[in-house]
């Protein structure tokens, strides 16, 4: 009895290890850059990982710009994060990536008020069902669309300075998605429905949108100082599963606290991005644990991540 007792406790022990050196690894980036006299803009930047990711910049002296929908959210993570990191230049300014309307007008007030853009994290995203104010799917509108439109933007401010750089955090979660231009087309999205398996598969599809969009991004960045990176940053305790069932939340919260990384861990691939120096000429490539990693063809394939780039103007009337 004994033997089979601790037969099964080393397989549970060998299971964890593999898994702690494999889908929850840490790593921690390296780079001493310092930020002094740089901008960065961090979408989502109140909560979770955005929230790691700006206090590190604050940290390093950079201008750091939390573009958030919540307001007194969003005021108390500037509060938290000036106290923790010594620094005052950490502003709040409103953003709605479900609204394209709040997309164009954060970048109109951006680019009338602040002089230099360096580094633009498109680091919001979430799991849910729904609709956004335009009529698109909740997640292809929030996690690609706003993104999209708002990096679009804000490419002639990049373009002004030294080398800038666009990080944006996909997920591991891209190898399940596909992007289905019929479903978009007469739908608007790419995926909905009230279960969670549903809306997780739309949440695949735009993480894939992510990983497409860097690829066609980085070919059209080719000869100006802007660089791209996406990124999976781990499987990371946050606020993403907020919309999730109740049941699952009771499932997913104990397993969280044993395995999955604290938001400063789940950080780290971004500010690798964000900070390395001399990762430009891997521009367009896709990130985890702070080291580039290969993609399924998929993920690479020219002619969708350029149709997609097409529809997406389209859809945000940039075409």
């Amino acid at each position: 009895m004994w033997a089979a007792v601790a037969a099964v406790a080393a397989l549970i022990a060998g299971a964890y290890a593999l898994l702690q050196n494999t889908l929850f690894k840490r790593a921690r980036c390296a780079s001493n850059a310092d930020m002094t006299g740089k901008t960065a803009i961090i979408t989502g930047g109140n909560t979770g990982i955005g929230k790691a990711t700006a206090l590190e910049l604050a940290r390093r002296g950079a201008r750091v710009i939390l573009a958030c929908r919540n307001k007194q959210r969003a005021e108390a993570a500037v509060h938290d994060i000036r106290r923790d990191s010594g620094s005052s230049a950490v502003v709040f300014m409103q953003l709605d990536l479900a609204s394209l309307q709040s997309v164009r007008s954060f970048a109109e007030t951006f680019l009338k008020t602040e002089p230099r853009l360096d580094l633009l994290i498109n680091n919001a995203g979430l799991v849910a069902d729904g609709r956004t104010e335009d009529g698109f799917g909740i997640e292809f509108g929030v996690n690609h669309l706003g993104h999209f439109l708002l990096t679009c933007l804000l490419l002639p401010r990049l373009k002004e300075g030294g080398a800038s750089r666009v990080v944006t955090l996909s997920s591991l979660a891209h190898i399940w998605g596909r992007i289905d231009f019929d479903n978009l087309n007469s739908k608007r999205d790419l995926g909905t429905g009230k279960y969670s398996w549903q809306f997780f598969s739309a949440y695949c599809n735009s993480k894939l949108c992510n990983v497409l969009f860097t690829h066609e991004l980085a070919k059209r960045l080719q000869g100006t100082n802007v660089t791209c990176y996406c990124v999976h940053p781990g499987v990371v305790r946050t606020e993403l599963s907020r919309n999730c069932s109740l049941w699952q939340k009771v499932f997913i919260k104990p397993i969280s606290k044993l395995f999955f990384l604290d938001a400063e861990e789940g950080a780290q691939t971004t500010l690798h991005c964000a900070l390395q120096e001399s990762i430009e000429p891997l521009s367009g490539r896709y990130f985890s644990c702070c080291a580039v990693q290969e993609v399924g063809a998929k993920a690479r394939d020219d002619a969708v991540a350029k149709k997609l780039w097409e529809v997406s103007e389209r859809l945000t009337g940039l075409a």
